[in-house]
C-alpha cells in the first residue's frame, strides 16, 4: 500500500495534539522479555523510543529477560526452579542473570537505540543505588497437603527504596536510560527484580505521565476475551476480587495500581508484539491495549 506525501503531513498533523499532550513529559516503557521477539521487532521498538525523544518526549526503558535467561541456563546446564511464579535464584543463577539483563540484553537494546539514531546509556538498579531491594518470599500452597508455607526465592528482591538522582541527571539532555532490573541489596549484594514490578517502583518515583506494561496479550480482557479498553483503579480490583483478571495478569495490574498511587496519571498494558505499539497509544486517537487510571 502506497501512501501519499499529503497522506504523511496529514497524518503528521494529527499527532501534533499528541506531541503537545507529552511534551517534556516523562514515559517509563516496560519492554518485556517475551513482547521483544526477534531482532527486526527489537530495531522496530528501538526506533519507536528514539522518535519518541525527537518529539519531547523523556522515554525511560525498562526491559526484562526471562526467556533468554532460561536459555542461557540451559545452555550451561543449570535447571531452573520458580516459585509463584518468579525464578528461585541461588548464587550461581544470579551471577547469570545480572550478565543477561545487564550484559547482553541492556547493551543489545542500547545499540539498537543508537544505531537508530539516539543516544542511550544503559544502567542497572545499582548504578547510583538507583533501586535498593529487600528479600523477597513467595507463599505457595501444596497441592496435596493444602499447607501454606514460606518459600525461600534466593537472590530475588522487591523494590525497597527508589532513588531517582542519576535518572534526574539524564532525562532532558537527549539521553536515553535503558534499565536492567537488577537491584542491590543494603549488605552491597545483588538482586534479581521482577521487571513489570521495577518498572512500576521507577515509573511511580518519577511520578511518570504514563507507564505502558509491553506484554504478549492485547490488554485486560473481560470474561468474554474481549478487550477492555479503560479501567478505573476501583474497576480493576474488582474484577480481580470476581475472577476476570487472573493468573498472571494479577500481578501486572497490581504493578499498575502501585504505579498510580505513587503519583503516575496513567498506566497502559498492551501488545509489545504490535508493530509501533508504542506510537500507537502515544500519538494516536486509536490507542492500544487497556488504559488504568486513579
Amino acid at each position: 500500500m502506497s501512501v501519499s506525501a499529503h497522506d504523511i503531513a496529514r497524518i503528521l498533523t494529527e499527532a501534533l495534539p499528541h506531541m503537545q499532550r507529552y511534551d517534556d513529559e516523562i514515559v517509563v516503557v516496560k519492554y518485556g522479555g517475551h513482547a521483544m521477539g526477534d531482532e527486526a521487532t527489537a530495531r522496530s521498538f528501538a526506533r519507536d523510543i528514539v522518535l519518541m525523544e525527537q518529539t519531547a518526549i523523556n522515554p525511560v526503558v525498562v526491559h526484562g529477560g526471562g526467556p533468554q535467561i532460561g536459555d542461557m541456563l540451559n545452555r550451561l546446564g543449570i535447571k531452573s526452579e520458580f516459585a509463584g511464579g518468579l525464578r528461585i535464584t541461588d548464587e550461581k543463577t544470579i551471577e547469570i542473570v545480572e550478565m543477561v539483563l545487564a550484559g547482553s540484553i541492556n547493551k543489545q537494546l542500547v545499540g539498537f537505540i543508537n544505531a537508530a539514531g539516539g543516544k542511550a546509556v544503559g544502567l542497572t538498579g545499582k548504578d547510583g543505588n538507583m533501586v535498593t531491594a529487600r528479600k523477597a518470599t513467595r507463599a505457595v500452597v501444596d497441592p496435596t497437603s493444602k499447607i501454606e508455607e514460606v518459600i525461600d526465592l534466593g537472590f530475588v528482591g522487591e523494590p525497597e527504596k527508589v532513588d531517582v538522582m542519576v535518572l534526574n541527571q539524564i532525562l532532558g539532555r537527549e539521553l536515553i536510560p535503558v534499565l536492567a532490573p537488577v537491584a542491590a541489596a543494603a549488605d552491597g549484594g545483588t538482586y534479581n527484580v521482577n521487571a513489570d514490578t521495577f518498572a512500576g517502583a521507577i515509573a511511580g518515583a518519577l511520578r511518570a505521565k504514563r507507564f505502558l506494561l509491553l506484554t504478549d496479550v492485547p490488554g485486560v480482557l473481560d470474561q468474554s476475551k474481549s478487550l477492555i479498553k479503560e479501567l478505573s483503579v476501583n474497576d480493576a480490583r474488582r474484577l480481580i476480587a470476581d475472577g476476570t483478571i487472573s493468573g498472571g495478569m494479577i500481578p501486572k495490574v497490581e504493578t499498575c495500581i502501585y504505579a498510580l498511587e505513587q503519583g503516575v496519571e496513567g498506566v497502559v498494558i498492551l501488545d509489545g508484539k504490535v508493530e509501533h505499539a508504542v506510537l500507537l497509544e502515544l500519538l494516536t486517537d486509536l490507542g492500544a491495549g487497556t488504559l488504568i487510571h486513579r
